[in-house]
């Protein structure tokens, strides 16, 4: 069993539970969840955007411990003020060292559009994400079948949240549905964890116009970015190369102001 399989088998045994402690009906009364979210899509594809998610995440299975005891409160704000163009956060515990609270208070923090960055395999996790605040949902395609992702992403849209639908191969290209907004192209390989960018772009171009192309994981330099972006992706999802230094919000700020002289001299 590998690691993949290992989470979403935990994860199985997580939404059960929660199904037991808190109700579809009881999570129509949490606070946010009639809340109206900004998009995604317009956040990233607005004049003057730079496409960057910065993702807020403790750990992960691949690196251990990348900042413990990081909090919310601490990093989104300067997130926000750096001038990213959305937020991504980790709600997955026992991989991740996340939980639903840590996006709740990012929602209560910034005005930016969140994704609920999880293992979602049941409707129940994306009614849970809206009653925490999401803007929109994480689809993985390597632990989905089709009906799977039009089912979810279709129960998405229908809360009024979009989906990044994340694919790795070209394989996943047939899980794609009307109800994505979004598609995230992970760099990383699964089975070797290496990166090729080269194989982001090659995907990138066999996906429908209308979805917003969103590079994923390997992203470690103003250079790689700029290569990225000049290949027709519009999103960039960056959270090990935040969250690894010791002020994240901080780095954060720095990898922006880079992008935005550059641009202006392009």
């Amino acid at each position: 069993m590998n690691i993949l399989e290992k989470i979403v088998a935990r994860k199985k045994e997580e939404v059960e539970a929660a199904k037991e402690k808190v109700s579809l009906k009881q999570l129509q009364y949490y606070r946010h969840y009639h809340d109206k979210v900004p998009s995604f899509r317009e956040s990233i594809l607005s004049a003057g955007s730079n496409g960057i998610i910065a993702e807020f995440k403790r750990q992960s299975p691949s690196k251990g411990a990348i900042h413990a005891g990081a909090t919310v409160d601490d990093i989104i704000p300067g997130y926000a003020k750096a001038g990213v163009s959305g937020i991504s956060i980790l709600t997955d515990t026992d991989f991740f060292g996340g939980h639903n609270n840590d996006l709740t208070r990012g929602r209560d923090l910034c005005q930016l559009p969140i994704i609920r960055k999880e293992f979602i395999i049941d409707p129940y996790q994306v009614y849970e994400a809206k009653a925490i605040g999401a803007s929109a949902i994480l689809l993985i395609g390597a632990i989905l079948n089709r009906q799977q992702a039009l089912e979810l992403a279709s129960l998405a849209n229908s809360l009024e949240m979009e989906v990044l639908f994340e694919i790795h191969d070209e394989a996943e290209l047939e899980l794609l549905n009307s109800y994505i907004q979004l598609v995230g192209i992970n760099n990383r390989n699964l089975k070797t964890f290496e990166v090729d960018l080269e194989q982001s772009i090659r995907l990138a171009a066999q996906l429908p116009g209308d979805m917003v192309p969103i590079a994923e994981s390997g992203i470690g330099s103003a250079e790689a970015y700029f290569h990225l972006r000049s290949a027709g992706f519009k999103g960039f999802l960056m959270g090990e190369y935040f969250m690894k230094e010791k002020n994240p919000a901080a780095a954060c700020q720095t990898f922006c102001e880079k992008i935005k002289e550059k641009t202006s001299t392009l």
